[in-house]
C-alpha cells in the first residue's frame, strides 16, 4: 500500500467505527436517562449505576441492560389504572364517559356539571 493513499473500503472501514462508537455512546446516554428516571432505585443506587456507567461504559452497560428488570411500572405512573397518561380522547369522549359515569351513579349532578365544564374548557 502506498504512503498517503485512503482508499474507497478505508472509508467504509471508517464510516462503520465512527456509527459504531455513535451507536454506542447513544446507549449509554440512555441507559443513564433510565437509571435517573427510575423510581425504584434509591439515591445512592442511581450514583452507584451512574459511576459503573461513565468510569466502566462497556461493563457497566451490558451489566445494567441485563439487570434491568423488564417492568412497566418502573415510571412511577401507574399501568393498572386503565388510564393511561399518553391516551388523548375528544371532547365528545370524555363526555360521554363522564355521561356514563353519572348515569352509573359514580358521580353526582353537580360534579358532572363540574367536570364536563372543565372538559370544555380543557378542548
Amino acid at each position: 500500500m502506498l504512503l498517503g493513499v485512503y482508499t474507497f473500503w478505508d472509508a467504509i472501514w471508517t464510516m462503520i467505527v465512527f456509527f459504531a462508537w455513535i451507536m454506542f455512546i447513544t446507549w449509554v446516554i440512555l441507559l443513564l436517562i433510565d437509571n435517573f428516571r427510575r423510581s425504584d432505585h434509591s439515591g445512592w443506587a442511581k450514583a452507584g449505576w451512574a459511576v459503573f456507567i461513565i468510569f466502566l461504559p462497556i461493563i457497566g452497560a451490558v451489566t445494567y441492560t441485563i439487570a434491568r428488570p423488564t417492568t412497566g411500572d418502573d415510571y412511577g405512573w401507574d399501568t393498572g389504572s386503565g388510564y393511561a397518561p399518553s391516551a388523548r380522547t375528544s371532547t365528545a369522549e370524555e363526555l360521554a364517559r363522564l355521561n356514563q359515569l353519572r348515569t352509573e351513579g359514580a358521580i353526582s349532578d353537580a360534579e358532572f356539571e363540574d367536570l364536563k365544564a372543565r372538559t370544555i374548557a380543557a378542548s
